[in-house]
Order: structure tokens, then C-alpha cells, then sequence
């Protein structure tokens, strides 16, 4: 049979379309690009002709398809062989579905009888997968829905390639067989391949002579006399394009449709359920069960690493297994080369499958039909999995204009949604780190290169620089330091160099403010290795080098420090005015080491010339002079010389109050230094104070954070006023914050200078 419904003419219509999309060769061109020469002049004919009465053998088809493909390639159009055979493999399988139910329909020309037996008829269900993990909650949820009777006999299920819909979908039908007499699975990918596919079932339904207008109500008209049946919709796209598939009207009690899908727009027709990555526990249950001597750390460890997504896990499994490669070797390889391992291993249900290519239809539409939601998605591919969020690219080369536009952003952005390769939210974008890995993988050096590029000088404009004056500067950095962390990891092309140092130091610097000196450290001594490599960036030297000084000072290493805070405040005297408040900095910085240093007096002058710095820069009222002002009071205190102490933290307190929030964390530390101050002049309202400071801790870094903890023993002792056995636990205490640095999260004594503004080489640097 080759009428206009065989399966020959579906299947010839499949390889032709793969010949237009390579350019059309001939077929004599075909035959010079099968270098094993599979085929034959006449073998070719017969099947771009349809002239076989059973499936062609798969060599035949593949070295077809590899012929196209390279007959692209010379015509410089980007064909992937992977991918196209494993279009060509699935359209191979169903041709010899359609050929086996030809065979059936003429052996025994009445239907069955669906319902007949025990268990439902079925039509191209796939095999049960015995690894099925998980996804109770899931399967309940679908059965309760299809079986509310409040229209949700149709449901669609939702998510992103390699969660799992598919899975899900068939072992519902499995789980639930015995409520159906019939059960059909229908690849929806292609709506030719859909329209093949009903009149493959008509045939198993016992239909003759249907016309292609008649076929699909006629279909479901014979499906009535059999209820309940299922059908599954695999990996439809829009609901326009199954619009003539999908059935019309109220289906009742008599069948279901499950639909599953990548892309969004079915809400206004079925019911939509969204079906995300495996918990942790599914994953590691998942591993453990397929993967001798898989323990459950490492098996969580794999399970990080592929971010949970039920292909890949599969898929890591069929690797390991394949290979006998040991877990914690496999968890190395993944560790070091994802890109490369998401390619390798294969899975038992779907062998031409892998990670690397799962979204490689996806991608190509985008490219060919929004080249702008393209190079959005490669930018996002450089960052980390974490949200992304859309201001970021206002400020990209790329697509700055693009993001001008709010309609043409609004259709960029939403592609990436509309097609499953990223979860939108109100000013953001999350992408599945293995997506991320797939277009990596793909994209050539080059374009790689000018996106790292793009993303460097984006960032760069994005994050707050002065840390600690922006009073959103935590929560925005908080936002992008994943993505700064992910963009400055390896070596910076030249083109963008000077910027990825600076946005480490200032990651580092953010850092240092939070208190993180163990990931502060190194990316502030990459940053010094970068400038030091440039040409004329003493400035940028130096602000590397007093950041440094200020983490080792943290760290508790003051006398490996000082060298650096020295070398630092030399380089900014020398190319930097004598006024500069980054000098400023240096000063203070410098003061402080010699103050833990126990060198105090020599630590005074610097401290001193620090503040007037600051007093004729900013005004003797700015939040920095605070800072000043508090670093010299710090020294006094060791000195015993409260007297002059408290004067000086009282005027900060007030450029604080007048300054901050009543609960800022800033004014909380000064409270407390003033507490200890007082106290030691027999000041009785040194108690109030220290309560004030403490409970100001407690809101900002809540109960248990030592910091807040270490206050309330202050406040206590003062309490108390045990002027003996009091006096010794609260100079104790006072000495605890007088080593911590000034920072956002600060401390008592107060002691690095803060960030300041300083015009350089660069531009506007933060310190």
C-alpha cells in the first residue's frame, strides 16, 4: 500500500524534508557524501521513492542521513548529525508501528474488541520503565483531576525537557490501566506524524475507508462505543497545532487526554499541571537503586551537580553502568568536565537521547526565529543557575536595545519562557544549570568570548560600588554575586581584563562586609594578579592591596598586613592627590593594623589625618567621618584615654542617628562602644546603652549570631553592675568587638575605613 495515507509516503515525506533543510543535493551529490557507501544509486531511489514494502534497514536510513548532513555542512548550513538521527531513528520506529498495524488490520479485518480482556488495548504505548522513581504526588494529582467530572478530562502536563512528563505520563497509564479499555500514546511532536498516527488507529479500531476530514471524529466516535479510553499527546507544542487532533466538546465519563509539553498557552484549554525537577530524595533514591555501590553522599553530591533533572540522572546511571565507573569517579568527571559527560551515557527507554542535546530543537527555533531571545539565552547560559535578573541586560552591548523596546523585551524574554528553556519570574529568569551546560557546550569561541565580554561590563555597571553608603547595596549584591562569581572564574579575555579585577575586588570587598574573609581572600588576590599584569594601574594596585590588608587584618594577621597598607598608601601618594579620601582609607586601615599591633601611639596621627581628610572631602557631618571617627576613638580606648574616647564616639552616634534607620546595625555598634566607654568613667547610663545596641543586634543578625549574643552579655554585666567581677567580663567583651573590621556587619571598636569614591584610571573605583 503507498496510497496518500501509507506509511510510505509519511516516512518518504520525513526524509525529504531533511533533504530541503540540507539544501536540497542531488541525489548523486548524496551518494559522494556516503563515504562507507551504504547506499547504492538504486537503493536511494527506492527509498526517496517510497518503493519498500517493509521498514528500510536503519544503516540504510542513517548513512541517508549522514549524506545530508554533510552536504549541509559544504553549503554552510548547521545541520547536527546527532540530532537528526535521532529525529530519523523515532520517525524509523514509528514507520514500523504503522507497518505492523497494517499487517494486523488485513490478518483480522473486524476490530478488537477493546475491554475484552482484563487488561486495556493499547496503541504504541511504550514499554513500562521499571526504574520509575517518585512522583506519588504527581500521578494522584492527575488521576484526581481527570476524574473531578468539572472539565478536566483533559490535562496538560508541563515542564522542562528531561523532567520526566513523558515518564510520568505512561506510568499513569500503567497505574491506571485496569480503569481503561483503551489506551493510545500519540508522538506529538509533528502534526504530519500526528495525522499518520490517527490513521494507524483508526485501522486498529476497525475503521475503513475514512477520509482525512472524517478521520479524527470518526476516531473518537469509535472510541464512545469503547469507553473509557486514554490518550496521551506526547510533546505537543501550542494548542493550534493540535487543534484538528484534540477532541471537540465535553468528553464525560467515556475517555481522557493527556497531554505533555515543553511550551505554555494551554491554560485556556485544559487543565495545566506543572511538573518540576526531582526533590533531593527522589534523585538520590534514584541512583542509589540503579548504581551498585552508590552511597547516599555521593549520590546527593551527583544529584547537585545535574540539578536533579530526571533525564540526566537516568542517564548518568546508564553511563556508570555501561562503563563500570565507580561513583566517586563518575562524581569527579561531572565535577570537572559537565559539559562533556552531559553527552556520554544512554538511556535503556529512550537510547538516542542525551542532556547535550535535549533542547537542540528548541535552540534552533530561537535562532532562526527570534536571533535576539538567542543571544539572551547565551548570555544567560554564562551565569549561574540562580535568578537572573532582566535589569542586568540593559547594560549589555547585546541587548541594550532590545531592552529599550518594553514590547520587543517582552517577547524576548518570554520566548525562553514560551518554549521551556527558562523559568520567568516577575523581574527574572532561572535557568536549569544543564540547560546552561547544553549552550555552552554548543557555542562557538568566539561568540563565547564577546559574551563573557558583555556580561563583564554589565555586571560591572550593576553592582552597587559603594558597598557601604548604598543602602541597597546588600540585597543587590546578594543578588548578583553568584553571576560575578561565575563570569571572573577563569581567565578574563584582554578585551575585559581591568574590569573582571575590579568587579573581584569588589566582590571581594562586599565579602569582607558580610564577614566572609575565606572567599574574600582569594578573589581579591586574583584581582591583584590582573592589575599587576597591566600597564599602568598603580591606583588599582593600590586599592587591591589595602583591601587585602584589611581581610588578612580580619583574619587575624595584622603583622602580614601592614606591609600591604604601606605599600598601598605609598602607590596612592604617589599618582592620587594628597586630599583623596582613598588615601583616607589607606590612612585608617593603616592606623588600625598598628593599633592591633599594640603600636597605639604611632597608630593616632594616621587615624587623625584620616578623619580631617574625610571632614574637607565630605563635610563633617557624612557617615564616612563616622567611621573616622569611631576608628579614632577605638585607639583612645586602648590607651585608657576615655575621656577622649567618648567625645568622639558621641559625635558619631550622631552623623549615625541623623544618618540610618533607628535599628541600622551601624548605630547598634556604636551604642555599644559608647557603653564600654562610659562604663569605664562610671557612667551610669552605660547600661541603657549597651541594652539598646543589644537589642538593635538582635533584630539585624537575629539571637544566636555571636555578635548579638556577645552584646547581651555586655548589657547583662553592665546590668548588673558588679564593679569588680563585672568589670573584668566587660572589658573582656569590649575587647571581642574591638578586633572585629568595620564592615556592614561592623563591630564596636569600629576599625577598616570605609569604601570611598576615588577618581583613578578607571573611573570611579570603590574603596
Amino acid at each position: 500500500m503507498r496510497g496518500p495515507a501509507s506509511p510510505q509516503s509519511w516516512f518518504v515525506n520525513r526524509l525529504q524534508r531533511l533533504r530541503t533543510s540540507s539544501g536540497s543535493p542531488t541525489q548523486a551529490q548524496l551518494l559522494a557524501y556516503d563515504e562507507n557507501k551504504v547506499l547504492t544509486r538504486s537503493s536511494l531511489s527506492d527509498l526517496l521513492a517510497g518503493k519498500f514494502t517493509k521498514p528500510p534497514p536503519w544503516e540504510r536510513v542513517a548513512a541517508y542521513v549522514i549524506a545530508c548532513v554533510r552536504a549541509a555542512h559544504a553549503g554552510r548550513i548547521d545541520l547536527s548529525a546527532e540530532a537528526e538521527l535521532a529525529r530519523l531513528r523515532g520517525d524509523h520506529a514509528t514507520l514500523t508501528d504503522l507497518f505492523e498495524s497494517t499487517v494486523r488490520q488485513a490478518r483480522a479485518p473486524a476490530a478488537r474488541s477493546p475491554g475484552s480482556g482484563t487488561r486495556p488495548a493499547t496503541y504504541r504505548l511504550p514499554p513500562r520503565n521499571t526504574s520509575f522513581t517518585g512522583r506519588d504526588a504527581a500521578l494522584r494529582e492527575l488521576r484526581q483531576r481527570l476524574t473531578s467530572g468539572n472539565d478536566g478530562a483533559m490535562q496538560v502536563v508541563h515542564g522542562l525537557g528531561g523532567v520526566g512528563k513523558t515518564q510520568l505520563a505512561v506510568e499513569y497509564a500503567y497505574l491506571y490501566r485496569s480503569k481503561y479499555r483503551f489506551v493510545a500514546f500519540v508522538d506529538a511532536e509533528d502534526p504530519d506524524l500526528v495525522a499518520s498516527q490517527f490513521a494507524s488507529l483508526a485501522r486498529e479500531l476497525g475503521l475503513t475507508e475514512v477520509s482525512s476530514e472524517q478521520l479524527v471524529p470518526r476516531v473518537y466516535g469509535a472510541l464512545l462505543d469503547h469507553g473509557p479510553w486514554l490518550i496521551i499527546f506526547d510533546n505537543g507544542e501550542k494548542p493550534g497545532t493540535l487543534v484538528d487532533a484534540l477532541p471537540s466538546g465535553d468528553l464525560g465519563s467515556s475517555g481522557h487526554v493527556i497531554v505533555t509539553t515543553r511550551l505554555r498557552g494551554w491554560s485556556s484549554r485544559a487543565g495545566v499541571i506543572d511538573l518540576d525537577v526531582f526533590t533531593r530524595r527522589e534523585a538520590v533514591e534514584l541512583l542509589t537503586r540503579r548504581v551498585c555501590g552508590m552511597t547516599t553522599g555521593v549520590a546527593d553530591r551527583i544529584a547537585e551537580h545535574l540539578g536533579d533533572l530526571p533525564l540526566a540522572l537516568e542517564q548518568a546511571a546508564g553511563y556508570m553502568d555501561y562503563n563500570h565507573t565507580a561513583p566517586e569517579e563518575y562524581l569527579a568527571l561531572l565535577t570537572s568536565r559537565l559539559e562533556d559527560m552531559i553527552a556520554l551515557g544512554e538511556l535503556a527507554y529512550r537510547p538516542t537521547v542525551v542532556v547535550a542535546t535535549l533542547w537542540q530543537l528548541s535552540v534552533q527555533r530561537l535562532e532562526i526565529q527570534q536571533p535576539q531571545a538567542m543571544r539572551l539565552l547565551e548570555l544567560c547560559a554564562l551565569l549561574a543557575p540562580e535568578p537572573i535578573p532582566l535589569d542586568l541586560f540593559s547594560s549589555t552591548e547585546t541587548l541594550n536595545a532590545a531592552a529599550a523596546d518594553p514590547v520587543a523585551w517582552d517577547t524576548t524574554v518570554g520566548a525562553l519562557a514560551g518554549l521551556g528553556l527558562a523559568r520567568r519570574g516577575a523581574s527574572s529568569l532561572v535557568l536549569h544549570q544543564l540547560v546552561q551546560a547544553a549552550i555552552r557546550a554548543a557555542m562557538p569561541d568566539d561568540v563565547r568570548t564577546d559574551a563573557r565580554v558583555d556580561l563583564c561590563r554589565a555586571l560591572l555597571a550593576a553592582v552597587p560600588h559603594d558597598i557601604h553608603g548604598d543602602p541597597d547595596a546588600r540585597s543587590r549584591w546578594q543578588e548578583l554575586l553568584p553571576h560575578v562569581l561565575v563570569v571572573a572564574k577563569d581567565e578574563p579575555p584582554a578585551e575585559c581584563a581591568a574590569e573582571t579585577a575590579m568587579l573581584l575586588r569588589l566582590a571581594s570587598t562586599f565579602l569582607l562586609s558580610i564577614g566572609d574573609h575565606p572567599v574574600a581572600l582569594p578573589l581579591c588576590e586574583r584581582a591583584f594578579a590582573i592589575d599587576e599584569s597591566l600597564e599602568q594601574r598603580d591606583a588599582e594596585v593600590g586599592f587591591d592591596l589595602i583591601t587585602l590588608a584589611q581581610i588578612h587584618r580580619d583574619r587575624g594577621a595584622p603583622e602580614r598586613a601592614r606591609p600591604m597598607a604601606e605599600r598601598a598608601l605609598s602607590l596612592h601618594e604617589s599618582c592620587l592627590p594628597a586630599d583623596s579620601p582613598a588615601i583616607a582609607t589607606d590612612l585608617a586601615t593603616l592606623a588600625r593594623i598598628r593599633h592591633l599591633l599594640g603600636d597605639h601611639e604611632a597608630a593616632v596621627p594616621l587615624a587623625e589625618r584620616a578623619l580631617r581628610i574625610d571632614e574637607a572631602a565630605y563635610g563633617p557631618d557624612d557617615p564616612y567621618v563616622s567611621f573616622d571617627l569611631i576608628a579614632l576613638a577605638s585607639i583612645h580606648l586602648d590607651l585608657d584615654d576615655h575621656a577622649v574616647a567618648v567625645p568622639l564616639i558621641s559625635r558619631a552616634l550622631r552623623i549615625r542617628e541623623a544618618s540610618y534607620a533607628p535599628d541600622h546595625l551601624y548605630i547598634g555598634y556604636a551604642l555599644l562602644l559608647k557603653a564600654r566607654a562610659v562604663h569605664a568613667l562610671n557612667d551610669p547610663t552605660a547600661a541603657n546603652l549597651a541594652r539598646r545596641g543589644a537589642l538593635i543586634l538582635n533584630t539585624r543578625l537575629g539571637r544566636t549570631h555571636p555578635k548579638t549574643e556577645d552584646a547581651y552579655v555586655l548589657a547583662n554585666c553592665l546590668l548588673k553592675r558588679d564593679s569588680s567581677q563585672g568589670h573584668g567580663k566587660v572589658v573582656a567583651v569590649g575587647e571581642a568587638y574591638d578586633t572585629k573590621s568595620r564592615t556592614d556587619q561592623g563591630n564596636t571598636s569600629v576599625t577598616p575605613h570605609p569604601p570611598h569614591f576615588q577618581v583613578a584610571s578607571t573611573g570611579l573605583s570603590a574603596r
